[in-house]
């Protein structure tokens, strides 16, 4: 691929990305690993959660193959990535005050458990609320964002905050404001955003750190083989049998 044209300088960006987050945020991604470890060593369960294209990564380690099967989703309907129509419903959603403290009211989050929420730009009222709302009921909230939007950006939150503001622990993506990695003559805005490859590979990092922690204490994590390999859904099927009460994404 010829790297001066902007397929080749995408990737380049995101490669580059990727080493600064490896780089920079390693031991807040090892911290996070000891938090999923932690979590189920008690016998708590795993949440993720994230709006609007936020919720990409969130969905990317929920009944994945080679995946740590206790990894649910926090779903919000009409907030889910792009599902709805007109797709700008999830944005307007996602700056509805109290609207978090519905969500968890009909949750099954309990004391003890960990949530990880995803928000780029730590802003909107749904994800800060989600936070706040999550730890005074007693659950461990890890922040995926991009800790610079807080610095440039103002909070759409009635507290002033954002989300890096009300997390046990926080990872900062390093996405730049504005999730857009090119510009070109010709083309009126900067293109092809970066966040979903980076925030996926985050995620993916920090239930490696956790299973690989399980493994170390002498617990085998429950963990999912693909459907498509022969023996994978009888694996899969005694693994949510075992782990069931922990498994929310079957019921």
């Amino acid at each position: 691929m010829n790297e001066s044209k902007p397929a080749g300088q995408f990737f380049d960006a995101a490669i580059g990305l990727l080493r600064q987050v490896r780089d920079e945020e390693g031991e807040h991604i090892a911290a996070a690993g000891t938090l999923i470890a932690d979590t189920v060593a008690a016998g708590g369960r795993l949440f993720a959660f994230g709006a609007g294209h936020s919720s990409l990564p969130a969905q990317d380690v929920v009944y994945r193959a080679g995946g740590l099967a206790l990894m649910n989703l926090l779903a919000v309907p009409g907030v889910v990535g792009v599902d709805v129509i007109p797709a700008t419903l999830g944005s307007a959603l996602e700056r509805v005050d109290e609207l978090a403290t519905t969500v968890l009211d009909c949750s099954p989050l309990r004391s003890g458990d960990l949530l990880i929420v995803i928000s780029l730009s730590g802003r909107n009222a749904l994800p800060v609320e989600m936070a706040m709302s999550a730890r005074e009921r007693g659950v461990r909230v890890i922040g995926v964002t991009s800790v610079g939007y807080a610095t440039g950006t103002t909070s759409r939150n009635s507290s002033g905050g954002f989300l890096k503001d009300h997390c046990d622990l926080v990872i900062d993506n390093k996405i730049a404001i504005g999730d857009a990695e090119l510009t070109m003559d010709g083309v009126g805005a900067p293109f092809a955003p970066a966040s979903t490859v980076v925030t996926s590979a985050i995620m993916q990092s920090m239930v490696a750190a956790g299973v690989s922690e399980l493994a170390e204490r002498g617990i085998e994590p429950p963990m999912l083989r693909s459907g498509n390999v022969d023996g994978g859904h009888e694996w899969n099927r005694k693994v949510m049998t075992e782990y069931g009460d922990r498994i929310f994404y079957r019921r």
